[in-house]
């Protein structure tokens, strides 16, 4: 059973993360001919570097025709290619003496309220300063499901994203929540701030989400390829040209929340990927994963925890409201 995403989905990695182990097949039509095999590759995976492609091909997971070529191999009509994604390397996760704000922790789990900027877990090449390297010093104990990489963690948000995160100290909690995630009868409430003035106090975005073809690393809404997302909004507070909101989840999809404030034209201050490079400013998009909630995955008892919005965010609302 994998992790979830920072909005619930049960499968919702990384790009690079799903790709792990898998083998990708395409076959080059007539637009292809002459192209060299990296290229070919390049503009198939935007979000993979070509030198990386490149290792790859070296390495003899891509295949054309049945048959390992080198990187400047140029493409025919109907040429076969299959790339194998190999499984990532093997790499050394040390404790780290990271200052936790832990709001619960018992046997089975912890829930921490993780600062902007703090990075999940690791992943290749990046192997320190995360919240698993945190988790490791605090707790000693946590689920094996997810692998060395990400011990412990049930679902994510994203490095500037602020708010609260469980994660499992044994493999059967790490299992019912996950599950609960899954059929999504987990509590997620956040709190934005948003560009513009929402005249509703009250509604419903109900567009599906899928990768951006200009650009894998996005998403966006969009009938291809895409699954059903639903998001509901409350105005808590109108500030001039910019408005705050409580967001609840019905369904999980990778960055749902910031894709469905963008396709109503009300983008997350500060986000990077999806928001305006104009107006009020923070380093990492105004949102805080304010409530979460869930059955206890031993007692099945309900626990729902909440923490107010981080000072940057505080700071943000405060020069609003004074103008």
């Amino acid at each position: 059973m994998n992790e979830v995403n920072e909005n619930g989905e049960a499968i919702g990695l990384s790009y690079e993360d799903e790709l792990e182990g898998e083998s990708l097949e395409w076959t080059a039509d007539s637009e292809d001919v002459k192209t060299r095999i990296d290229k070919y590759i390049a503009e198939e995976m935007k979000e993979v570097s070509r030198s990386q492609i490149q290792l790859w091909i070296g390495n003899g997971r891509v295949l054309v025709n049945g048959a390992a070529v080198k990187a400047n191999y140029k493409l025919a009509e109907g040429d076969h290619i299959v790339l194998s994604v190999p499984e990532p390397e093997s790499v050394d996760i040390m404790p780290e003496n990271i200052p936790l704000d832990v709001v619960y922790e018992d046997s089975d789990v912890i829930v921490i309220n993780k600062q902007r900027g703090l990075v999940v877990h690791p992943a290749p090449g990046h192997s320190s300063g995360t919240l698993v390297n945190a988790l490791m010093y605090h707790c000693h104990d946590l689920s094996g499901i997810n692998g060395e990489l990400r011990p412990g963690i049930v679902h994510r948000i994203d490095k500037d994203t602020s708010g609260l995160l469980m994660a499992a100290k044994n493999d059967q909690a790490h299992a019912s929540l996950a599950a609960q995630l899954k059929d999504h009868s987990v509590t997620r409430k956040y709190i934005a701030l948003v560009h513009g003035h929402l005249s509703h106090d009250q509604g419903t975005v109900d567009a599906p989400i899928g990768r951006d073809s200009g650009d894998r690393k996005l998403f966006t809404v969009t009938e291809r390829n895409s699954k059903h997302a639903v998001t509901h909004f409350l105005v808590i507070e109108r500030l001039g040209d910019y408005t705050l909101l409580e967001l609840q989840l019905e369904t999980g999809r990778t960055h749902q929340i910031r894709v469905h404030m963008k396709f109503i034209g009300h983008p997350l201050v500060g986000d990077p990927m999806y928001g305006r490079s104009k107006g009020v400013r923070m380093d990492g998009q105004a949102l805080h994963a304010a409530v979460l909630g869930f059955k206890h995955p031993t007692t099945g008892g309900y626990l729902e925890f909440s923490r107010p919005i981080p000072p940057d965010m505080e700071d943000v609302l405060t020069s609003l409201r004074s103008r």
